[in-house]
């Protein structure tokens, strides 16, 4: 029995600053962007992971939800309290380069850990941690 991932998600509060970043500044390819019931349903992903999309979406995206839990949600968001999410690159220090030369708020520099990875972190426009990871050679 195979099991794989095909969808993640990720909460943004504007959907057109979040394009510009995941597509112009860490090159991910718009794979869906349609409106549905009110809301507008985005993907992208890596032109490398042509079966794994990233899903951007608003901060508590369920139409059944309270105005007070959005309101909630939206504002954990606001303070990068959501969990976010880590991506391999090959050359992290190029990646680290790329995106903070973009304005992307820089967290960590780029750093050797000693759990055998060398990585560096960035929030993105909605203020969720991005960490990139390139696995040392040895």
């Amino acid at each position: 029995m195979d099991i794989n991932l095909a969808q993640c998600f990720i909460a943004v509060d504007d959907h057109d600053k979040a394009l510009a970043f995941y597509r112009d500044v860490l090159g991910m390819e718009v794979r869906d962007d349609v409106g549905f019931e009110g809301m507008r349903w985005v993907t992208v992903g890596s032109p490398d992971q042509p079966d794994v999309d990233i899903v951007l979406e608003p901060p508590l995206a369920d139409p059944n939800a309270s105005d007070a839990d959005k309101k909630a949600m939206a504002e954990l968001l606001a303070k990068g309290l959501l969990r976010g999410v880590i991506f391999t690159t090959d050359d992290v220090d190029a990646t680290f380069e790329r995106v903070s030369a973009a304005g992307a708020e820089v967290l960590q520099e780029p750093v050797d850990q000693p759990y055998g990875v060398r990585d560096c972190a960035f929030r993105d426009p909605a203020g969720n941690m991005l960490r990139f990871n390139q696995p040392r050679t040895r």
